[in-house]
């Protein structure tokens, strides 16, 4: 049997597109017969996903604990991915020590050193440099994890090019995997409801996740000129772990509902006729506009927004970064059913093009094919990728022994 690990960083949650894109992946494995065990060493919450139900074997880890060696080690998985740099940082060299011919995939979800960076320099009033991610430590760890794999999923297309033109990685190591989704088919069109039928903006996004929280102030302090101009549309937030800095922008009289989380994302985005989305700073690609399109809505964001999702092609709404142009162009969209529609299209267009798992899926396993059968030799290219491996295992191998000691 072919076999895959999965090192979660948490729990797999639906409400969250870090959790969405794992399930697109275990699907993809699925199909190909693999058996899969999902191991992580975080807690479970109330929207934790039972895996089991999927058949997959779910397993408990702990950091720091020579525990892990052994279920390496008896397990001797093909394939083991790692979800998110942090993992491959705990648990690579353990891997790389203990079950030394498993392929080693990082799912990178997004470059976190490019979110961590935009915000930070967002918050000094700062302009966006390259220069400022050649000299974060956090794009030092990022980077050294994707050089000590085999092969890291680059999601968006716009961090695929940073890695290769700003940090000179070897395109070997490197996949551009972006979302794998449904294609939009005649079927799924005319379930869409009319413009006539949808109604208010929305706004749905997971509140643990900063970029969201910033993006809902953003709304709250744009929303006035919108609703002068549409004074009985209402702006509806949703979203799984609502802050109380964020539901103290609940103000019906304003048309400003704070609605929490959303049993049925798909179902809320399918009724709304605008998603809005002013989001500052972040990385990766945005699930809830490809969600946006998937459902035939159109949307307004901005640059960082729609980064490394649409290429040439024509955004399904606007992509506006001064806001009073970008509440401008909400009013346009929401009340212009000629533009409505053309942006709808333009929607369709995007997911079939990019995100067509049909498409995706067989060229991704191919290169994961190839790699295996290449193991040796693709490993003896990657020269820095060993010294780093050799390094960790000195440094990172002897720290970790210490803490389980220690912890005894």
């Amino acid at each position: 049997m072919k076999a895959l690990l999965i090192i979660g960083y948490v729990w797999v949650e639906k409400t969250t597109g870090a959790g969405n894109r794992m399930l697109q992946l275990i699907e993809v494995f699925k199909n190909k017969g693999y058996t899969i065990t999902f191991a992580t060493p975080a807690q479970k919450t109330e929207n934790s996903i039972d895996l089991t139900s999927l058949e997959i074997k779910e397993v408990s880890i702990e950091l720091n604990s020579s525990s892990f060696d052994v279920f390496i080690k008896d397990l001797q998985p093909n394939i083991v991915l790692f979800d998110r740099f942090m993992m491959e940082e705990q648990f690579g060299w353990r891997v790389a020590e203990n079950s030394p011919n498993t392929l080693r995939v990082l799912d990178t979800e997004d470059l976190h050193f490019l979110r961590k960076t935009r915000h930070k320099q967002l918050k000094k009033g700062e302009e966006f440099t390259n220069e400022a991610l050649l000299q974060s430590d956090d794009a030092k760890r990022e980077i050294a994890s994707i050089l000590r794999c085999d092969l890291s999923l680059i999601i968006s297309s716009y961090e695929l090019k940073l890695l290769k033109d700003v940090f000179k990685i070897d395109e070997k190591l490197l996949y551009h995997l972006p979302f794998l989704l449904d294609a939009i088919n005649e079927k799924t069109i005319a379930d869409w409801k009319s413009l006539k039928e949808r109604e208010h903006f929305v706004f749905i996004g997971n509140f643990f996740h900063a970029p969201n929280v910033d993006a809902v102030l953003q709304l709250k302090s744009i929303w006035k000129n919108i609703r002068k101009q549409l004074p009985k549309v209402e702006m509806h937030i949703y979203g799984a772990y609502v802050t109380q800095q964020i539901q103290q922008l609940h103000k019906p009289e304003e048309g400003f509902m704070v609605k929490g989380f959303a049993e049925d994302a798909i179902e809320v985005v399918r009724n709304a006729k605008v998603i809005l989305a002013p989001i500052r700073f972040g990385a990766g690609i945005k699930g809830k506009l490809t969600e946006a399109m998937i459902c035939g809505t159109p949307s307004v964001t901005t640059t960082i927004g729609s980064e490394g999702m649409y290429d040439a092609f024509e955004w399904n709404g606007f992509v506006k970064d001064d806001f009073t142009a970008f509440s401008n162009k909400a009013v346009e969209l929401y009340s212009n059913k000629k533009l409505w529609e053309r942006s709808q299209q333009n929607g369709i267009e995007i997911i079939n093009q990019f995100y067509d798992k049909e498409k995706l899926e067989q060229p991704f396993i191919n290169q994961i094919k190839n790699l295996q059968e290449n193991l040796n030799a693709h490993r003896t290219q990657n020269f820095f990728g060993s010294l780093l491996q050799h390094q960790t295992l000195q440094a990172t191998k002897y720290m970790s022994k210490w803490i389980e000691e220690k912890n005894k």
